[in-house]
């Protein structure tokens, strides 16, 4: 699972899916499917939020995704409309 801060998810996810930066973590491990998001108004709060979700467990952020997502399904499509 990747977790990370963006100011423009559309871009990034793009990225991920061509595997722009090869030596990257979701690049290495083949992350291109995005299953959960939050959005912020403030980049602090932003930051704040990646942090805690980063030093969560596994069991947690799967319990996140599938309550937000259950199926799984790539959201891209979605935060495109």
């Amino acid at each position: 699972m990747y977790v990370g801060v963006t100011s423009n998810l559309p871009k990034l996810i793009v990225e991920h899916k061509e595997k722009r930066y090869q030596d990257s973590f979701s690049s290495r491990y083949n992350l291109c499917k995005l299953v959960y998001y939050e959005q912020f108004q403030n980049i602090v709060d932003a930051i704040a939020r990646e942090k805690q979700l980063k030093a969560g467990s596994r069991i947690k952020k799967l319990k996140l995704i599938n309550d937000f997502n259950s199926e799984w399904k790539d959201l891209f499509e979605d935060i495109q409309s």
